[in-house]
């Protein structure tokens, strides 16, 4: 079917599964995307939430503007089951692309593994920027889809990685952590921590990836002189942040929407010192000294949602993957 206005190419779950991409590439896109926002010539509105009043379910929408791939996108996201396990949950999310140049629509996709990249990517961004210089060891926190991705995606931007450990209580997530780092670092392998206190204490980074239900809680004084500590999902606790000597995250008013968990008995988030766009592009240092604990925020830009799933989008048209939808006749 020829292309025109009326046609959409629709990229399912299986269609983005047998795509395959490079970690590099993936940071490499991501990192681009951060770049061109900080030299502002993309927009990244804040997001919209909508939750009901008990909390059963909550829905985001996010629009954006890639203004050197000239891709306006609108990315939602819909979580049904808060209240159950994650197993009785239900979680849809989609990212819809359309070209500013021609005016076309590009692709509708499952948003579910751009998301799965983008974030581990992100935190392998935020690691290398914060990390004091001689890190060796990371500490990862949670073995579901991103404690899993986070050791592959640090090693891919802190090679100098020498010692990888795991806290986690699932063993089929312990399993697949392991299996997903022999697949991609094939001469690497990982320690599974019991001591999260000891485990930390001897950290240089520690991503906290961890679901909602983790008793998993990282104490600011147990970090070491120089630590970075990083928030995906859960496994620090306040004082990590509180305690800083340095913050960063990947959007200030996002993390003051997202992040009121880690907000101290008044209800108050401190002010965040440096954004990751403004130290992507090297406008900004993130330490003053090698000694500093760094804390940093990882919460999703949906200017990289844009550039890693118009990467995949090409790559599907490449491989004449997905289904074309005349959606408007």
């Amino acid at each position: 079917m020829d292309r025109d206005d009326t046609t959409l190419r629709a990229l399912s779950t299986s269609d983005l599964a047998g795509l395959d991409i490079s970690l590099t590439d993936v940071v490499d896109t991501v990192e681009q995307a951060y770049r061109t926002l900080a030299a502002g010539q993309s927009d990244n509105p804040r997001k919209l939430t909508v939750r009901p009043p008990d909390g059963h379910s909550v829905s985001y929408a996010m629009l954006g503007r890639d203004g050197v791939r000239n891709v306006v996108a609108i990315k939602t996201s819909y979580k049904h089951g808060l209240h159950a396990g994650r197993d009785q949950q239900h979680y849809y999310t989609t990212l819809t692309l359309y070209d500013d140049i021609t005016g076309l629509p590009v692709a509708m996709m499952d948003c579910s593994r751009i998301g799965a990249l983008r974030t581990p990517a992100v935190s392998a961004l935020l690691a290398r920027e914060c990390a004091a210089p001689d890190a060796s060891t990371a500490l990862v926190i949670g073995t579901g889809t991103q404690g899993r991705l986070a050791l592959p995606f640090l090693l891919t931007t802190l090679p100098r990685l020498d010692r990888l450990l795991l806290s986690g209580t699932h063993p089929d997530g312990i399993a697949a952590a392991r299996d997903e780092l022999a697949r991609c670092f094939p001469d690497r392998d990982l320690e599974v921590v019991g001591d999260l206190k000891a485990a930390a204490r001897d950290a240089d980074v520690i991503v906290a990836t961890a679901g909602a239900h983790t008793p998993a809680a990282v104490e600011a004084g147990w970090l070491k002189p120089g630590a970075v500590t990083l928030l995906v999902g859960h496994g620090l606790a306040p004082s990590t942040l509180h305690q800083a000597d340095r913050i960063i995250a990947t959007s200030e008013a996002q993390m003051r929407v997202t992040g009121t968990d880690m907000a101290d008995a008044d209800g108050n988030l401190p002010a965040v010192d440096l954004e990751l766009p403004a130290v992507i592009s090297g406008e900004s240092k993130v330490r003053t000294a090698a000694e500093q604990r760094v804390f940093a925020y990882n919460s999703g830009l949906v200017v990289t949602d844009i550039a890693l799933g118009h990467r995949f989008a090409q790559l599907a048209a490449e491989q004449k993957l997905g289904t074309e939808v005349a959606l408007w006749r």
